[in-house]
């Protein structure tokens, strides 16, 4: 009988395997193509080469992939918010900030963002997702208010 193929670092030869995160990065791909509810694991085992059963040993089914995928681009915008939030600056300075970090954040985790925005509230884990993009939305809106009450930003949008 002859052993397995070794390659050099203990390598084996053969179809690469994945780890979560190349799993959820082929999801949200797919979820983004084919939308949420048109993608089903059997794609998701197609585009990746490997068998369903291979996916569920890293989640426990299409639903967690979404939830993870919408709080890879929630974490971020949280994060820039809770910092906005504490800044001990005039509004303006905290909604510059709170800009720059958001275009950070749609950059780096764009196709996850993508995802974020075309969410219909069709699940529970679409609708809380749908509430923490509100809550993000909503302090926009308060330091947008207060830039204007402190004189910083005209009513109509123009800076003053």
């Amino acid at each position: 009988m002859s052993s397995p193929a070794v390659l050099p670092a203990g390598r084996r030869r053969g179809r690469p395997g994945y780890d979560l995160a190349s799993v959820l990065a082929v999801a949200v791909e797919l979820f983004n193509e084919k939308g949420y509810d048109g993608t089903s694991m059997r794609d998701l085992a197609a585009r990746l080469g490997i068998a369903k059963s291979a996916i569920y040993h890293h989640v426990s089914g299409k639903e967690e992939l979404l939830s993870l995928a919408l709080d890879r681009a929630l974490d971020g915008l949280a994060a820039v918010t809770g910092h906005a939030r504490v800044l001990p600056v005039p509004a303006v300075e905290r909604l510059e900030y709170l800009v720059r970090g958001s275009v950070e954040v749609l950059e780096a985790e764009s196709p996850y963002v993508t995802l974020l925005l075309r969410v219909r509230g069709n699940t529970d884990v679409e609708r809380a997702a749908l509430d923490k993009r509100r809550a993000f939305d909503r302090f926009v809106a308060e330091l947008v208010a207060q830039a204007v009450r402190d004189g910083d930003i005209r009513p109509d949008g123009c800076s003053a």
